[in-house]
């Protein structure tokens, strides 16, 4: 039996964090504990940036560190090989948004593809990730999906991004490293679904290299994990799929309101947590056939899946099967995982500190509104601050 106690234990959870360390990871989610001060706090931080005030060095020293690697690939290695001496692994995600020229998309990919050729020389660094729109523009994507014609230039935007795809996942395939591209929008999520399932069709003939991310906050997913996996035996190809709850829930709510179509979203939090573990027990039922990649911050979907993984004698080190979650956030989960010999990954993200502050700023704005993570967040530091003192 799965120990119910298993996330618990502190001294493992935090054992690679300094007190110094320690003590900014309580100051900080006390602070993101506080919703006006969580507004208040990044709209001065949007406005210093702007104004080019020097608050870099205030920024790294305390949010930056603990939610990111580094500036660069090379800045990130201390903590990916410190979290590998505990078996936890390290997907390396630039996390510079909100690009759009075809030079930004260029630029990005060559980055990506380094980042594919560093990993393939780390043993810690199995996974690399991307976003769709990374590659490029969200609005063709949207037009894409909605089924729209093309003018012959726009053909040969997306004919580029096509050659993107397969440039990355080509080069994975070559090194044995696996892609997770990430979920975005609905309204442009359609047509990467297609673009993705053309890549598993070239790349995951044998294993998975390739992997579509499932939103499983949107109601229509667990339908359209069975349609994939059906379409998948047909053709001969294996799936890979990430699992999260999703990132987008008030955009998609206030557009669908704004535009007069039903939501996508689940209604609440419980058909959200129901559909999130329908689809990871499909998937550890058909695991043959997809490979998963767990990426939660729950506590119980995560007990969920290991007492899965044990009455269907999945071995805890089946590569088939990861547990991930962020850099900075639900230690007491990656470390614990790690120590009872599961395969755990954490994305860390890196880039400039400026170009990375729309992400911190998210993260600081999610964990505000999941309050009971954060206050689980605030109990375990706490309960280690204190086992430290004894």
């Amino acid at each position: 039996m799965i120990s119910k106690n298993i996330f618990d234990n502190t001294e493992v959870a935090f054992s690679l964090k300094s007190d110094s360390q320690l003590e900014r990871a309580y100051f900080l989610f006390k602070m993101i504990a506080n919703e006006p001060l969580v507004r208040i706090g990044t709209a001065a931080t949007r406005f210093a940036l702007n104004a080019k005030l020097p608050v870099e060095g205030l920024i790294r020293a305390t949010v930056f560190d603990h939610f990111c690697g580094g500036v660069s690939e090379e800045d990130c290695l201390p903590a990916i090989d410190k979290m590998f001496t505990v078996g936890v692994c390290s997907v390396l995600d630039y996390s510079v948004e909100g690009k759009a020229s075809e030079n930004q998309f260029d630029d990005a990919t060559a980055r990506l593809a380094k980042i594919i050729e560093f990993s393939d020389k780390k043993e810690a660094m199995p996974i690399v990730v991307f976003k769709p729109t990374g590659l490029g523009r969200f609005a063709l994507f949207q037009k894409k999906g909605e089924g729209k014609e093309f003018t012959t230039e726009e053909n040969e935007e997306w004919n580029r991004i096509v050659g993107r795809f397969k440039t990355l996942c080509g080069l994975a395939k070559s090194k044995d490293v696996e892609v997770l591209i990430d979920g975005e929008e609905s309204w442009m999520q359609d047509a990467a679904d297609d673009l993705i399932e053309e890549m598993m069709e070239l790349y995951n003939k044998d294993v998975p290299i390739v992997y579509n991310t499932i939103q499983t906050y949107r109601w229509d997913r667990f339908a359209y994990l069975k349609d994939s996996h059906k379409r998948a035996k047909e053709k001969g190809y294996k799936l890979g799929f990430k699992i999260v709850r999703g990132a987008y829930m008030e955009k998609e709510r206030e557009r669908a309101k704004e535009n007069g179509y039903d939501s996508p979203i689940c209604a609440d939090k419980k058909t959200t947590d129901d559909n999130f573990n329908n689809c990871q027990r499909y998937i550890l039922d058909n695991l043959e056939d997809i490979s998963i990649f767990i990426g939660t911050h729950n506590e119980e979907s995560t007990y969920m899946a290991l007492e899965l993984m044990e009455t269907l004698s999945i071995a805890k080190e089946d590569n088939r099967v990861w547990f991930g979650q962020l850099y900075g956030m639900s230690d007491h989960i990656s470390f614990n995982l790690a120590k009872s010999g599961y395969n755990v990954a954490k994305y860390l993200p890196f880039g400039p500190v400026k170009d990375v502050m729309p992400y911190l700023i998210r993260r600081a704005e999610e964990n505000t509104s999941v309050a009971g993570q954060t206050s689980r967040e605030l109990g375990l530091l706490k309960k280690e601050r204190k086992r430290r003192k004894n």
